[in-house]
């Protein structure tokens, strides 16, 4: 937003350098971004007055000048053929600089003496739209009797200060030059004068001539217009041209320029339609149609849909709402009587829809942020103001006002008690009372309570408040004080903390790599991997407001992410990748979401390329190691579809489920493109954090030593190794130190849909030597076991 010191000026005294006021307005939270000072580089160049005009003796295209410039008469050489004789025009004196870096110096043309230069606008950087009257090519002829020797820039109006300020998006109200004139007022100490806007209306009512109909009113609450007649359209003065300039806005017309001039000066945008081309002279407020085309202002054909809103007359769209007019309906030389649109568009809506047409507008831009729906009369009123002040054309009398929703008045308390505890200050009361009076909040001072104008919709709640006294207070005035406590408390990491670095530290000691991955998803995953159509894991919490289809709802399950990671390196030709995340699944308790969803930590590993289920299944068992949990085991698992249903198995913890580990199914992988024999592990960290346990303990080294018997048996290839160490375990007692499955084997010498298993057993006891009829009594226990439950046959 750029602002004129002097336009500021109107409503507030500003008695400081524009570097100490750009320091105070950015302290007080409204960030300058830098000052520009018009005609800065126009030193020494001053008003002059042709006194006499002879020509060159020795050069039939120069002249010699006589010019006086106040205080003395100088002589001054000059090629241009514009100029006569009494005319008032731009002198550079000797020492004088212009824009381009360009000195002007004493000097000789054909041996006549020249002590300056006459200039033309292009050489004071200045245009013709800006001075029509001027040359296009010669020497900048100024209105007469103008005094002599006056610096060029007040006489031009091209000293002008301007400050350029970065307003954040919850400051509509200070998009405006009246809303930084109030900002500015406060933190200055000074006092705020509001424009003074009267209407001198005339003629018939505004409603004669047209009518108003909202038929979305949640995108429009209001909308009001007034009518012009016997409009003149022309240039508009000068001032008014110079503070658009000033501003960054460039002049069209008097009636455009004073629509813009108002948005500039108010905030509150607004559109001048020909209310001789407004069909039926109505103007009706409503969704487009899908499809339905319109041509605007800047000469492009629009296609519109329904979730667009539209000005429309009575057949056809004039104007894309808060975005942009038609050329249907567009102010020209010829225009007699205007309609002047001042209205309330919601913010979400005209951002979507210049978002969708490629089209953001100043107006757009300002409607975005949410405006202040009480602005719209006012705006309207200093728009017909300025054209009475132009001569431009008669108001006529009413405004055509329609405001069919309006919002909630917020009501805050003031709390000095609370404000000075939670600032570390000493405020006084009536300095916080006469602050927020000053903003212009409603103060009721029998109950301290604040209400909130409609221009502030950033304040919402008590922490706003406080906010507003320590901005305007000066946080420079705020003592900073150490944070004090009843007692000191040590540092230091929860134990799930812990946990999760012995994972992280572990997994990478295995010679994995961490990867993240994002928490919110697309639903299309889920029949990627294969999830039947009443899974739980399909029940999900749905976003809002999604960045797209791919991003829709929070995942319950890491395996599509960590396989689209996988996806990625396999394609680039990574021959062997080892991964792992912590990470979170989101799982909802009911759907429509009534309480929070269960934010689920989780382990994920993904790995291919020289890999095994084993040397997964030998991370997670290390893993465990490290964080001391030994009671666990792994079980056959066949119900989850993403995994290959004879190469998965469940990690159980205390005999509690924990995780799966697997091979991914040959399906997933072809839909992720992935190699076939990639493997997946998915392990609840919660399990871990509940059974894991630092404390060091120690054995002895035995005394005694340990006797070793080997067998060997037949069972039936669905038999698991798993069910022979179990009875193994059950049937071995307290002597038991250790076994070892050494061989698996099928052949010639095993019959069909045999196979067979040997095993190495240790047994020792801690004090004694064991017998050899102790040991065998045991053997003899685990040999009947394993023939009775399983049906093995014991091999010689």
């Amino acid at each position: 937003m750029k602002a004129p010191l002097s336009w500021l000026k109107d409503y507030v005294d500003i008695n400081v350098t524009p570097k100490d006021y750009a320091n105070a307005l950015t302290l007080s939270g409204s960030k300058v971004e830098g000052i520009e000072v018009a005609g800065e580089d126009i030193t020494k160049v001053v008003v002059g007055k042709i006194l006499s005009i002879e020509k060159h003796p020795d050069a039939d295209k120069l002249q010699v000048t006589k010019v006086d410039v106040g205080n003395e008469v100088i002589q001054v050489v000059t090629g241009a053929q514009n100029i006569s004789l009494g005319d008032y025009i731009p002198v550079a004196l000797v020492g004088a600089t212009l824009p381009g870096d360009k000195k002007i110096s004493k000097g000789k043309l054909r041996g006549i003496e020249s002590c300056g230069m006459m200039c033309s606008i292009g050489e004071l950087n200045v245009t013709k739209e800006e001075f029509p009257e001027a040359a296009e090519n010669g020497i900048f002829i100024l209105q007469k009797d103008l005094p002599l020797g006056k610096d060029i820039k007040e006489v031009l109006g091209i000293n002008e200060t301007t400050v350029e300020f970065e307003i954040t998006s919850n400051r509509p109200d200070c998009f405006s030059i009246v809303g930084l004139a109030r900002e500015s007022a406060v933190t200055l100490g000074s006092k705020f004068k509001k424009p003074e806007i009267t209407v001198k209306e005339e003629g018939d009512d505004a409603h004669k001539y047209a009518s108003v109909e909202i038929k979305d009113p949640d995108l429009c609450p209001r909308y009001a217009a007034r009518v012009v007649k016997d409009v003149k359209i022309g240039p508009s003065p000068k001032w008014l041209r110079d503070r658009l300039k000033a501003a960054g806005v460039r002049s069209i017309n008097n009636i455009v320029d004073i629509t813009n001039y108002v948005m500039l000066e108010l905030g509150q945008p607004m559109h001048a339609f020909d209310l001789e081309k407004l069909q039926d002279k109505k103007i009706i407020v409503r969704r487009a149609v899908d499809g339905e085309m319109m041509h605007t202002l800047d000469d492009q054909e629009r296609s519109l849909d329904s979730s667009m809103l539209v000005i429309a007359d009575g057949k056809r769209p004039v104007a894309v709402a808060g975005v942009m007019g038609g050329a249907n309906s567009e102010v020209d030389e010829s225009t007699k009587t205007i309609l002047f649109e001042s209205a309330n568009f919601h913010g979400i809506s005209v951002r979507l829809t210049g978002k969708k047409l490629g089209l953001r507008t100043e107006a757009s831009s300002r409607f975005e942020k949410g405006l202040d729906v009480e602005n719209v009369i006012t705006a309207l009123d200093r728009a017909v103001q300025l054209v009475e002040m132009l001569g431009t054309g008669t108001v006529c009398k009413g405004i055509i006002d329609c405001y069919v929703k309006k919002p909630e008045v917020r009501k805050l308390p003031l709390n000095p008690q609370k404000i000075n505890k939670f600032l570390g200050t000493s405020i006084d009361t009536p300095y916080m009372i006469n602050l927020f009076k000053s903003l212009e909040f409603g103060v009721d001072e029998s109950t301290m309570t604040l209400t909130v104008p409609s221009f502030r919709p950033d304040v919402e709640s008590e922490a706003d408040v406080y906010e507003e006294v320590a901005r305007f207070y000066d946080y420079n005035n705020i003592t900073p004080t150490l944070l004090s406590g009843k007692e000191a408390t040590q540092g230091k990491k929860t134990f799930k903390q812990k946990v999760e670095d012995v994972i992280k530290n572990t997994m990478i000691a295995c010679g994995l790599s961490e990867v993240y991955t994002y928490s919110f998803t697309s639903p299309k995953v889920w029949d990627r991997i294969n999830l039947p159509s009443d899974s739980e894991l399909r029940k999900a919490v749905v976003i809002t407001n999604p960045l797209g289809e791919d991003y829709s709802v929070m995942r319950t399950t890491t395996i599509p992410e960590m396989l689209d990671v996988i996806s990625t390196n396999y394609n680039r030709r990574i021959e062997e990748v080892r991964l792992f995340e912590v990470s979170t699944v989101y799982l909802p308790q009911s759907l429509p979401i009534t309480e929070l969803p269960v934010e689920k930590p989780v382990l994920t590993l993904g790995m291919y390329g020289n890999a095994d289920f084993y040397d997964l299944k030998g991370i997670v068992e290390e893993l465990l190691s490290s964080l001391g949990i030994k009671k666990f085991e792994f079980a056959p698992h066949k119900d989850f579809a993403a995994y290959h249903p004879g190469r998965t198995a469940e990690l159980l913890i205390n005999g509690k489920s924990a995780g799966l580990i697997g091979e991914i199914h040959p399906e997933v992988a072809e839909n992720f493109e992935v190699p076939e024999k990639t493997y997946i592990g998915i392990i609840d960290i919660e399990p871990l954090v509940k059974n894991a346990s630092f404390k060091a303990s120690h054995k002895p080294l035995p005394k005694f030593p340990a006797v070793t018997r080997d067998i060997a048996m037949l069972v039936k290839d669905e038999i698991l190794v798993k069910q022979i160490e179990d009875i193994i375990k059950q049937r071995s007692g307290k002597i038991l130190e250790k076994f070892k499955l050494f061989d698996v084997y099928k052949g010639k010498q095993v019959p069909e849909g045999m196979k067979s298993v040997a095993y190495s057993i240790s047994f020792r006891a801690d004090d004694r030597t064991l017998t050899d009829e102790e040991v065998a009594k045991t053997m003899v226990k685990i040999l009947d076991g394993l023939k009775n439950i399983l049906g093995a046959q014991l091999r010689e």
